[in-house]
């Protein structure tokens, strides 16, 4: 075959200015189509999100009740009435007592928890199941399984406790000595702080192993070569390149945690003596309860702000430490 013959064979590349074809159907075009999916999801956001913090920002403004739906105007009175509200003191201290302690307490579990499912070992998926499992189960069926084993008469933790001698032998006339986990400010505050870490922790855990198995085995084998400890690689490698993961588990962990009232209501109803209220419980006792749904939304305003500030912080820090 010549050298003419086989340019001559060759495919010509030619370049053409007109559009490609759009499709016979409306739903072919992508202005059309990308629109279309994403109308669903903005309905749901304007529905439930949008138009309750529009409606919550009405009423912190007014003097809006259960039985008197009208708005009027009534300026930054409901705020000034929350603030002085010694129980709303409480419940803004708790809010945050309880998401920073909590998440504190989760991101030292999570990543030792992390690092031992990230080697193998026998049974590594019953484990993983187990850790799992307090996320996948619903918080109210949780908070109320909590709310047995801590009873005040019948806990079986207390019953363990007893039977190894830490606490005082019952007798026919009742269980003997009882902790009262829930009936004690000190330990209703800290049952519920277990509880929120009891709940996150798994969600952590699997964010940080995930970006434990995205470090690359090339730093982890040249770490090796070079002689690093557990402890070197730990702080030196491992921790730093976990930074901006930690920070998104830790911002989920803390919106979780300011804006659920399940565990509190369930396990305490706020009490004793309202020493573990938080925002959100306490909106719901004052707004839908006490029948003053001005005073409600403007407690759960003070929400808005938080989280807003708690969300920019995080991502800041994200994104920082992944330029670094």
């Amino acid at each position: 075959m010549s050298v003419a013959a086989s340019q001559s064979e060759t495919p010509r590349i030619t370049w053409s200015d007109e559009p490609e074809p759009t499709g016979r159907y409306l739903l072919d075009r992508s202005s059309l189509l990308g629109p279309l999916m994403l109308l669903p999801a903005v309905i749901y956001i304007i529905g439930l999100v949008a138009v309750p913090f529009v409606l919550a920002i009405a009423y912190a403004f007014s003097d809006v009740t259960v039985g008197d739906q009208s708005l009027d105007w009534t300026g930054l009175e409901n705020f000034r009435a929350v603030w002085n509200d010694r129980t709303f003191q409480t419940a803004l201290k708790n809010t945050f007592y309880f998401a920073f302690v909590s998440q504190a307490i989760v991101i030292v579990l999570a990543n030792m928890l992390a690092l031992v499912l990230a080697s193998d070992f026998k049974g590594k998926r019953l484990v993983r199941f187990l850790i799992l499992l307090p996320w996948t189960t619903p918080i109210a069926l949780a908070a109320i399984g909590w709310l047995w084993m801590l009873d005040s008469v019948y806990s079986p933790i207390d019953a363990f406790l007893r039977e190894i001698g830490l606490l005082g032998p019952g007798t026919h006339w009742g269980p003997g000595k009882n902790l009262l986990y829930l009936a004690k400010p000190d330990l209703a505050q800290a049952s519920v702080l277990f509880v929120h870490v009891w709940r996150t922790l798994p969600l952590a855990t699997i964010i940080l192993l995930a970006g434990l198995t995205s470090i690359p085995q090339d730093i982890k084998d040249a770490a090796d070569v070079d002689g690093a400890g557990f402890w070197r690689q730990l702080f030196k490698i491992r921790i730093p390149l976990l930074l901006p993961i930690m920070a998104v588990a830790i911002l989920y962990g803390i919106v979780f945690t300011f804006t659920d009232m399940t565990v509190v209501y369930i396990l305490t109803r706020g009490g004793p003596l309202d020493q573990t209220q938080v925002l959100a419980s306490w909106a719901f006792y004052k707004g839908v309860q006490g029948t003053d749904l001005a005073q409600g939304a403007a407690i759960a305003l003070f929400l808005f702000p938080v989280l807003v500030v708690a969300a920019i912080v995080m991502l800041r820090l994200a994104r920082r430490t992944d330029t670094v």
